[in-house]
C-alpha cells in the first residue's frame, strides 16, 4: 500500500463526505442552536444584571463580611482555573506520548482551557468592590506577594493556551476557507494566514506544536501550584500546609477530566459525532478519572488524618467544622460525589460506559466546587487569631452572578463550535492514514528481536 502525502491526506478535495458532519455546525444553523443561545443569554443576563446591582451598592449585597471575605466568587475563581487544566495536561501529555486515540478529542479539550480561564480571571474582578484597583497589583507590585505571582503565571498560561489552541486549529481554518462561500471566506483566510499545506509549512508547524505540548505541561502545573500558594502562605488554620501545591494540581486534573467528559458527551450528541467520540474514548478517560479519584482520597485523607492526630487547637476547630459542624452536609456530599460516586461507576468494567462516565463525572465537578468552597469558607470563618467568629452563605447576587459565568462558558464553548471545527479534521485523517504504520512500527521497535535477521530468513547465514 502507497501511503499519500501529508497534503493530499488534508487538502479538502480528500475523502470528501467522510468527515462533512464536522463540517455541518459551521456551515449549517438549526432551530436547537438558536433555542440554545438564547437561554444561555437569558442567565447571562441575569448575572450581568446581578453584577450591576452589586457595583452600584458594594459588596454588602453579597454575603461576604469582616469574617470571611472570600466566598462563592473566589470558589469559582480555584474552580475555573483547575477546570482548566483539562486542555493543557490531557492534550499535551497524550500527544507527547503519541496516544493515537486522543486525536478527536484534543481540541475540545483544548478550547475547555482557554474559555474557562476568562472566567476564572473574570471571578477575581467581581471579587473586587473596586475593580479599577486591579492595577493597582502591577502599578505597586511586589514580587514577594504570592497575589502577584498569581497575575504572572495566569497571564503565561492564558497566553500558551491560545498559542497551544491556535497552532493546530491553523490547517482546519484552510480547510473551511476552502470550502465557504461568501465574505466568511476572508475571516478564515486571515485566520488560516496563508496555509497551503507545503511540506515546510507542515515540518514549522510540527515543530511549534512539539515545543508548545512540552511547554504548557510545567506551565499548567505551576499555575496551579501558584493558586495554592495564594492559600498556603498564610498561617491560616488548614491552609499552611505543604501539601496543598500537589492537592491542587491533583484536584484540577481531576476536574478537569470530568469537565472534558460531559462536554465530550454533549457534543456527541447534540452534532451527532457518534462516530468520532466513540466508547473507547470515554473508557480511557474514565480509567483516567479513576485514578485521578482514588488519589484525591488519598491527597484529602493525608490533609485530614495529619490534622487530626496534630491536634492543634486552631486548626481542630476547622477540622471539626467542616467534619461534624456546620460544614458538615457539604463535607460529606463532597466525599460522596468525588468518591463514592465516581469509584462505584468507574471501578467496575461493566460500569464504564458512556453513561456511567459522565455520571460519575457530572458527580466529581459537583464535589470538587465544593471541596473548593469547604476550602475556602471554613476557615475565613475560624481565623487564627481571637476574632469573632463569622458565619457566611451567599445571597442571590452571588448565585446569580455564578450562574452567570458559568452559562457563559458554555456559550462561549457552543459559539466555538459553530465557527470552528471541534473536533481536529486534519489529525484524524492523517491518523487513518499514517497511525497504523507508525504504532507498528513502534511496537516492532520495542518487542524482543526485532531488528536482527534469524536464521532462514533471507540473507541470514548459517
Amino acid at each position: 500500500m502507497t501511503l499519500k502525502t501529508r497534503n493530499e491526506v488534508v487538502s479538502p478535495a480528500s475523502e470528501v463526505g467522510l468527515d462533512e458532519v464536522l463540517f455541518r455546525p459551521i456551515l449549517q444553523t438549526g432551530k436547537g442552536f438558536y433555542l440554545t443561545v438564547g437561554a444561555l443569554l437569558s442567565v447571562v443576563a441575569l448575572g450581568v444584571f446581578a453584577y450591576l446591582y452589586q457595583f452600584r451598592y458594594g459588596l454588602g449585597v453579597t454575603g461576604l463580611n469582616k469574617s470571611v471575605y472570600w466566598g462563592v466568587y473566589i470558589t469559582n475563581f480555584v474552580f475555573f482555573v483547575g477546570i482548566s487544566h483539562a486542555g493543557t495536561l490531557i492534550s499535551a501529555i497524550l500527544r507527547i506520548s503519541k496516544a493515537e486515540w486522543r486525536r478527536p478529542i484534543t481540541r475540545s479539550a483544548e478550547v475547555i482551557t482557554v474559555m474557562v480561564l476568562f472566567y476564572g480571571v473574570g471571578s477575581i474582578l467581581i471579587d473586587l468592590g473596586r475593580p479599577d484597583r486591579l492595577l493597582n497589583v502591577l502599578r505597586f507590585a511586589h514580587f514577594q506577594s504570592p497575589l502577584l505571582w498569581d497575575v504572572t503565571s495566569i497571564t503565561i498560561y492564558l497566553t500558551g493556551s491560545v498559542v497551544y489552541l491556535y497552532l493546530p486549529l491553523i490547517p482546519d481554518l484552510a480547510l473551511v476557507r476552502d470550502r465557504i462561500k461568501g465574505p466568511w471566506r476572508h475571516f478564515y483566510a486571515a485566520l488560516a494566514i496563508g496555509w497551503r499545506g507545503t511540506e515546510r509549512q507542515w515540518h514549522i508547524l510540527e515543530k511549534l506544536i512539539a515545543f508548545m505540548a512540552v511547554i504548557i505541561v510545567p506551565i499548567a502545573v505551576s499555575v496551579h501550584t501558584v493558586v495554592s500558594f495564594v492559600f498556603a502562605m498564610t498561617v491560616q488554620p488548614m491552609w499552611h500546609s505543604a501539601i496543598f501545591g500537589p492537592y491542587f494540581v491533583a484536584g484540577a486534573i481531576f476536574s478537569g477530566i470530568a469537565a472534558l467528559i460531559v462536554a465530550m458527551a454533549i457534543l456527541r450528541k447534540a452534532y451527532h459525532l457518534e462516530d468520532y467520540l466513540k466508547p473507547i474514548h470515554f473508557n480511557n478517560l474514565g480509567i483516567l478519572l479513576l485514578v485521578m479519584t482514588l488519589l484525591w482520597f488519598y491527597f484529602t485523607f493525608s490533609e485530614f488524618v495529619t490534622t487530626w492526630y496534630g491536634a492543634e487547637p486552631t486548626h481542630m476547630a476547622v477540622w471539626w467544622a467542616k467534619v461534624g459542624g456546620r460544614y458538615a452536609p457539604q463535607f460529606w456530599t463532597m466525599f460522596i460525589t468525588c468518591f463514592v460516586i465516581p469509584f462505584a461507576f468507574l471501578a467496575p468494567t461493566r460500569m464504564r460506559t458512556i453513561t456511567g462516565t459522565v455520571i460519575a463525572s457530572i458527580s466529581v465537578n459537583i464535589g470538587m466546587w465544593l471541596e473548593r468552597y469547604l476550602i475556602v469558607v471554613p476557615t475565613l470563618a475560624n481565623p487564627r487569631l481571637p476574632y469573632e467568629r463569622g458565619t457566611y452563605s451567599g445571597t442571590w447576587v452571588e448565585w446569580s452572578i455564578f450562574a452567570g459565568c458559568f452559562a457563559g462558558f458554555i456559550l462561549c464553548y457552543a459559539l466555538f463550535t459553530k465557527f470552528f471545527p471541534i473536533v481536529s479534521i486534519w489529525e484524524v485523517r492523517e491518523g487513518r492514514e499514517f497511525a497504523v504504520h507508525e504504532v507498528e512500527g513502534r511496537i516492532r521497535e520495542a518487542l524482543p528481536g526485532e531488528g536482527r535477521i534469524l536464521p532462514g530468513e533471507e540473507g541470514a547465514t548459517s
